[in-house]
């Protein structure tokens, strides 16, 4: 699928803000009229119309987005205790382009692998789409 068709990558979704093996990686998939995102066995977690979705990306990285009411916390890297992305979820996004490089800065690509980047990527995505963001 090309660039233009939608984009779509493995995001972690931070359900604990305390424990990182509750870090857990997802498939964020945009497209023209669904934001969705599939955990780990493939099931849906979210999923919406990007227009109703609401959003703040925080200073450090995390894209926090509201969709039918629940709020996720989205970040680009996992934890040392996350688990890994399955085959299927590499599989998933195979046939999307990777993100256009978008420099975070020093700080970010040193010490956390670009990942301030890719939700700063992921923000304006969900911008041009429609969404509410702040």
């Amino acid at each position: 699928m090309s660039e233009q068709a939608g984009h779509a990558g493995i995001v972690y979704w931070r359900r604990s803000l305390w424990n990182g093996a509750r870090c857990v990686p997802v498939v964020l998939s945009l497209l023209p009229d669904e934001l969705r995102a599939q955990d780990r066995d493939g099931r849906v977690v979210f999923q919406g119309d990007p227009r109703k979705v609401e959003g703040r990306l925080t200073r450090l990285g995390t894209l926090v987005v509201d969709v039918g009411g629940k709020r996720y916390a989205l970040v680009g890297r996992g934890s040392d205790l996350s688990p890994a992305p399955t085959a299927g979820q590499h599989a998933a996004v195979s046939g999307f382009q990777p993100p256009s490089a978008v420099s975070g800065g020093a700080f970010d690509e040193i010490l956390n692998g670009g990942a301030a980047a890719r939700m700063r990527a992921w923000h304006t995505w969900l911008g041009g789409a429609g969404a509410r963001l702040r």
